[in-house]
């Protein structure tokens, strides 16, 4: 098969506690926060914000204009980081302030948007307990859905999803979580013990371990993803300790592709040695509707990544971004306005890395680079 690998990358999905009530199998909506005992109240918020929404809605109603957008593109694989547990376990994990949770009769919400791979390292996998990350395992297991980053022991966790991306051509996804993004450390996996893929620190050790788990299993054409859960959840700062790591991930250990998340707003892009870096990719599915707070941010634009790939090398031949944005809990395309406040933003953050952000056909972006630059510092 000839022709680039197209590849849909997503950050934060976050399908639990105000969205999952809205879906035909909700939990029951008690919570464990501070200020909030139900989850209904974050129901409550959107509504008042927005307009009634209709229960129950359709498992493919969160998605709304993005499964045009991937009717069209077609990605051969689809990659989100999904930010909840699907699970009904009732062991909620101790002073933790918040915990997301999807009943498992609810997956036909990621099935409707054919997502290949769920990365599960991340920051809220374990929040009911390791009871409640292995019915999530066995849950997206049964709905044909590749994970990675978290297993039922260290090995398992350690694993990459191996996804067929048409003929000989399979797209690895490698997931890590590092403590910036507040996994605490008592989720790592071990033997016999189910947890998470945790990435203790950016030393050299973490580097060559990486480094081990990627010549394992990548052969020639062969794309390797690292996806990695890190830092806090706002700010555009990409500390200098992400990029170097980042630089070493593709320099030593055979990464083409970066995908960082944990950033409830996308951050700036870098192509580095002709492979592309997501510093942030944001949420793009959140309950976050009528929270107030951050609205310098933006928390209510999101952005779906598709990145085009050669096929041969992992290179990056180009990336579309589509500005989409939340309402009622639905995605929709983003107005030219939000879009063009996407733009700017974006392009000012990549400014950075030496790369721009342009206007795209279709109410689409497109990331700019010069080939000649990048590499440098």
């Amino acid at each position: 098969m000839s022709g680039p690998i197209r590849v849909l990358l997503c950050g934060d999905v976050m399908t639990g506690r105000g969205i999952d009530q809205v879906l035909p199998h909700p939990v029951a909506p008690r919570l464990h926060e501070r200020w909030v005992r139900s989850a209904l109240q974050y129901v409550a918020l959107a509504e008042r914000l927005n307009g009634r929404i209709e229960r129950p809605v359709g498992f493919d109603y969160v998605w709304g204009d993005a499964l045009d957008v991937l009717e069209r593109e077609a990605p051969e694989a689809r990659i989100i980081n999904l930010e909840t547990a699907v699970t009904t376990s009732e062991a909620s994990w101790p002073d933790k302030g918040i915990h997301y949770r999807m009943h498992p009769g609810n997956v036909p919400c990621l099935t409707a948007a054919r997502i290949d791979c769920c990365v599960l390292a991340n920051n809220h996998v374990l929040d009911w307990g390791r009871p409640g990350l292995v019915e999530t395992l066995e849950t997206l297991q049964r709905a044909g859905i590749a994970t990675a980053g978290a297993g039922r022991d260290r090995e398992r966790a350690d694993a990459p999803a191996v996804l067929r991306a048409g003929g000989d051509a399979r797209v690895l996804v490698f997931a890590l979580g590092h403590a910036s993004s507040g996994i605490p450390s008592s989720w790592a996996a071990g033997a016999g013990r189910p947890g998470v893929s945790v990435l203790e620190d950016f030393s050299d050790a973490s580097v060559a371990g990486l480094a081990a788990r990627v010549r394992a299993v990548k052969r020639p054409g062969d794309v390797a993803v690292a996806s990695i859960h890190w830092g806090g959840n706002w700010g555009y700062r990409v500390p200098d300790a992400h990029r170097r790591f980042a630089h070493r991930m593709i320099d030593e250990a055979g990464i083409d592709v970066v995908h960082g998340h944990s950033s409830h707003h996308p951050k700036g892009l870098e192509v580095y040695h002709e492979r592309l870096i997501l510093y942030g990719a944001g949420d793009l599915i959140n309950d976050y509707e009528g929270i107030e707070g951050y609205a310098e941010y933006r928390d209510d634009l999101s952005l779906m990544y598709l990145p085009r790939l050669d096929r041969r090398d992992g290179r990056l031949l180009s990336l579309a971004m589509v500005p989409m944005q939340i309402r009622r809990f639905r995605l929709r395309r983003a107005a030219p306005d939000d879009a063009g406040w996407l733009r700017r933003t974006l392009d000012r953050e990549c400014a950075r890395f030496g790369c721009g952000v342009v206007a795209g056909a279709g109410r689409t972006l497109s990331l700019r680079w010069d080939a000649g630059r990048t590499g440098r510092g």
